[in-house]
């Protein structure tokens, strides 16, 4: 009795996540592409940034260590 019970609500519950599924509202082509374009600028930038400041870190070590 108990197996059925539990086949049940795993129905239910996957008919609730299906349910849900429809209610996405998914972005368009142009949406995604800005999207990505952002992203790869500001991971560029920011790495650009890192580098720049790990250059001046290990000039500043090189500095006191000689």
């Amino acid at each position: 009795m108990a197996d059925t019970s539990n086949k049940e609500e795993k129905v239910k519950f996957f008919d609730g996540v299906k349910g849900e599924f429809h209610k996405i509202t998914w972005p368009d082509r142009e949406a995604i592409t800005k999207q990505t374009i952002a992203v790869a600028a500001v991971t560029v930038v920011t790495g650009a940034i890192i580098a720049i400041l790990d250059f001046f870190v290990q000039y500043g070590v090189n500095f006191l260590t000689q």
